[in-house]
């Protein structure tokens, strides 16, 4: 059993390592593992590195030992369907409205990213076969696309204990804020972040390095030699560009609301800029873009060293990026394309991503991000996207 729990913690991407086995065996044969409580915490101690994983550990660990099922992964064939729909939309909308049973014009209303997340759940609505019917989707009938039965079940924890076994306490799942498919918090924000770093030695050598300390001391046959170090600080230097308008951006507000809260109180040398959609001759200091403009012709003179960060869906009108003079702004004229503004700010920094909220699922359905993923190393506004997006930015 114990080997199948290792193998299925694998199998669901948890990275555990034959090494942490090995150490997990030595503890049970030491005696420190007693009862099914002493393995689920020793376990997960051994085994687990990240509390990023606790979640979907609890998980494995309820299914091994009391057999509720593993919620379904994403299924390639199930995405394709849903994108299949979207495609089917663009060519023929009444007849997919039709099929679904919807008023055509509250699709009309949708996203294309709203309508990939209403197809499929349409899709998961059919629990079983049906056949003929023009509502739901299934076999005959007129529904625009056939179905037999495919169901992706969330977990099912079933029966209840008197006591909080082990078993009781992974299936409560007290850790989905830390998990990598949970919202954004400031806790799960700070577990990517906070390798986002350049500390240097700075100042006056009035830091006692214990360890270099007792070498001296030993070295010298027992007579105390005290090594001072100068103390380390961050020179970290950060800017946040952040896209703060536009109705494509609102579903997102409350998730770069978090970022931007973490990294104004975690960061000291931390600069913010606000645009919309894409940026041109100017960011702005002020969230209302009237105000306070900067030049980002000014950037060339700070620190290359500096980090840029970006934030923003790069979902517009594909004129706004390429177009001259194409901002939706009067007073944003410059004579030239957004895109080479984007070039220069990517030129002027080093270290440079772009972080998209949108998923990444849905990036190819719109051109503009396309284009702009080619200038930026860009990233999805997630826990794994921003570990993935701060390792580019201190590589």
């Amino acid at each position: 059993m114990f080997i199948d729990f290792f193998f299925k913690l694998r199998e669901v991407s948890i990275p555990v390592n034959p090494t942490s086995f090995l150490t997990l065996q030595k503890a049970i044969n030491s005696g420190l593992v007693g009862s099914l409580d002493d393995f689920y915490i020793v376990a997960r101690t051994v085994l687990v590195k990240s509390e990023k994983y606790f979640d979907l550990y609890d998980q494995v660990f309820a299914h091994v030992f009391q057999g509720t099922a593993l919620p379904e992964t994403d299924d390639p064939a199930f995405d394709f369907l849903a994108d299949t729909l979207l495609q089917e939309w663009l060519q023929d909308p009444k007849s997919i409205a039709d099929g679904f049973g919807v008023d055509e014009e509250k699709l009309r209303a949708m996203s294309s990213e709203e309508l990939i997340d209403y197809f499929k759940e349409r899709l998961k609505e059919q629990q079983g076969r049906h056949d003929g019917g023009s509502k739901w989707i299934g076999t005959g009938g007129t529904s625009p696309v056939g179905h037999s039965g495919f169901h992706p079940g969330g977990m099912r924890v079933g029966g209840q204990s008197g006591n909080k076994s082990a078993v009781q306490v992974a299936a409560e799942r007290r850790y989905r804020d830390y998990s990598t498919e949970g919202p954004l918090t400031q806790n799960s924000i700070g577990e990517a972040l906070k390798r986002l770093r350049n500390l240097v030695p700075r100042g006056a050598k009035d830091q006692i390095n214990i360890d270099a300390s007792i070498y001296q001391t030993m070295k010298n046959g027992g007579e105390i030699e005290l090594v001072f170090d100068r103390g380390i600080v961050d020179r970290l230097k950060i800017i946040l560009a952040i896209d703060n308008g536009g109705w494509s951006m609102e579903p997102y507000v409350h998730i770069v609301q978090t970022l931007f809260t973490y990294a104004k109180s975690q960061f000291k040398d931390l600069k913010t800029y606000f645009f919309h959609n894409t940026i041109y001759d100017y960011l702005w200091e002020d969230p209302g873009r009237y105000s306070s403009p900067v030049k980002i012709d000014e950037f060339s003179r700070l620190d290359p060293d500096t980090r840029l960060i970006i934030v923003g869906d790069a979902s517009m009108a594909p004129y706004e990026l390429m177009a001259a003079d194409g901002s939706i702004y009067a007073m944003e004229r410059s004579g030239k394309p957004s895109i080479e503004s984007l070039r220069f700010l990517s030129e002027t920094f080093d270290h440079s991503i772009w972080l998209n909220p949108t998923p990444r699922r849905n990036w190819g359905y719109t051109r503009t991000i396309s284009v702009i993923e080619n200038i930026f190393p860009m990233f999805e506004l997630s826990l794994d996207g921003l570990e993935n997006g701060v390792s580019r930015l201190m590589s």
